[in-house]
């Protein structure tokens, strides 16, 4: 179990989880790469910082051959700053399948021999469509950890053939929120990161996320037979003990309806035997080390009480607080900068812009509040008789800057999906005209290499954080329309 330890070693050394990410055409052999990652990790670093991206490698022969990315990801520590000394390092080496490894599962119906449900999709782990993916999930709790240790429970219990009779667990985690929390894509990054911790393990990883809607047959009394059908396919994933599979049932209401209403007559008797279909089919499943059902929904009222009474986690995965959304959007900035649309600029963490707001003097100007540096307070600054800004003084105001912004976000009560496009609404509604970067053929070399030329000027950070404040202020207008 040395990949999943999460407690701190009996010898004091605290786990660092070390993800290795390998070429496509990568020759060298797993476990070689993994020495010469930890050989490297050693005799080149004093302190491990977490999260980071390592940096040094390509000067190692074998890892430029060999290796994409070394990312430093999570330790149980709860210092971000580890000496070498201590830490104990978990190295995961994965070689993502293609962006386009994946396929649709067809079930074909009984009533007609033509007829199939396109019933979910299957996708090969890791995939690097979802490379990425948990790094850029942001909630108030901890709940990517929480989810991590319930695994690890799972795993150590499996591992000691625990009486199922005594001590009982069903391998399904619930989670349930507003609309455009995370949910989903919380439990396909949760799927791509268990494919890379346990790949020791488990060599091969698939993710299936069921089709809920397509279940229920034209056919009456059918759809209880296509979800029998469509966990046989399952069953045979899970037959084959070096998979991992991970299933998904988004909105998960469309197939757990409760079954009250088709008991009372007020719902069809075919939702019944739905229910009662998948419910059978995860008590069969529970018996399986290999195999770990999510389902998610926005409409938790809706779910049958007998499925919720089977979830091991019950997780609400709420709309994120001013914090989370200041991580979201610094986020957001952090890449508009590296791709070079917005001027270079230190972004500060979450806990410096948190030290700057406690300590700031900025004047109100226009209506802003005091601490909170304006564009007018920034111009001023900016064309002060040095004609040179200081970088810190720059990223601080930018820090409050995005502070404010974070409140005014938080306090209309976007999600997270909508956080993430509002940099993209931004410019297109206010940063048209101001947008000075040269248009670039794809042809340019640094352009083929994902990064445009800076030879242009990006636009600076003060203007986009006027453009994001009258993006929220326009979306809170339009959803008061909407509401009246």
């Amino acid at each position: 179990m040395g990949t999943l330890d999460l407690q701190q070693g009996s010898s004091g050394q605290w786990p660092v989880h070390v993800e290795v990410r390998v070429k496509q055409d990568a020759t060298a052999r797993f476990d070689t790469i993994r020495s010469s990652v930890s050989q490297f990790i050693r005799s080149s670093s004093s302190h491990i910082y977490l999260p980071s991206v390592l940096q040094g490698w390509e000067e190692v022969p074998l890892l430029a051959n060999s290796i994409e990315r070394i990312a430093a990801s999570e330790s149980p520590c709860p210092s971000t700053s580890l000496p070498i000394e201590q830490v104990s390092l978990q190295i995961h080496v994965y070689q993502p399948a293609h962006s386009d490894a994946f396929d649709e599962l067809a079930i074909g119906s009984s009533k007609s021999e033509g007829e199939e449900v396109m019933a979910a999709s299957v996708c090969e782990l890791p995939s690097l469509n979802w490379e990425g993916l948990w790094e850029s999930l942001i909630y108030a709790d901890d709940i990517k950890s929480k989810l991590l240790d319930y695994i690890y429970a799972t795993v150590v219990f499996s591992d000691a053939d625990v009486d199922f009779n005594v001590v009982s667990w069903n391998r399904v985690v619930l989670l349930h929120g507003p609309p455009g929390t995370g949910k989903t894509s919380l439990c396909r990054a949760l799927a791509q990161k268990l494919s890379i911790r346990l790949a020791d393990r488990y060599p091969h990883s698939r993710l299936l996320e069921i089709n809920s809607h397509s279940l229920f047959s034209r056919w009456f009394s059918e759809s209880g037979k296509l979800v029998q059908r469509l966990f046989g396919n399952v069953t045979e994933m899970v037959e084959d003990e070096d998979t991992f599979v991970v299933v998904l049932i988004d909105e998960v209401e469309s197939l757990t309806s409760a079954r009250a209403g088709a008991m009372a007559g007020t719902e069809p008797s075919d939702a019944l035997r739905v229910v009662n279909a998948l419910l059978t089919q995860l008590d069969k499943l529970k018996h399986r080390k290999n195999v770990l059902v999510m389902s998610t929904s926005n409409l938790a009222k809706a779910i049958d009480s007998a499925f919720v009474d089977r979830a091991d986690i019950i997780q609400y995965v709420d709309l994120p607080p001013r914090d989370a959304v200041y991580e979201i959007l610094r986020s957001c900035l952090a890449e508009l900068v590296t791709k070079g649309i917005i001027s270079e600029i230190e972004v500060p963490s979450l806990t410096q812009a948190i030290l700057y707001e406690r300590t700031a003097t900025f004047p109100s100007v226009n209506g802003t509040s005091p601490g909170v540096p304006s564009l007018n307070a920034f111009s001023a600054l900016n064309s002060s008789s040095t004609n040179v800004i200081d970088h810190r003084e720059k990223s601080k105001m930018a820090g409050l800057r995005l502070l404010s912004l974070a409140e005014k976000c938080r306090a209309q009560g976007m999600s997270g999906r909508s956080l993430r496009r509002l940099p993209v609404l931004s410019h297109a509604g206010y940063m048209g005209a101001m947008a000075t970067l040269p248009f670039v053929s794809r042809t340019d070399s640094q352009y083929a290499n994902g990064k445009p030329p800076r030879g242009g000027a990006a636009t600076d950070v003060m203007l986009w954080l006027d453009a994001m404040d009258k993006v929220v202020e326009g979306q809170a207008k339009e959803r008061g329309r909407l509401n009246q």
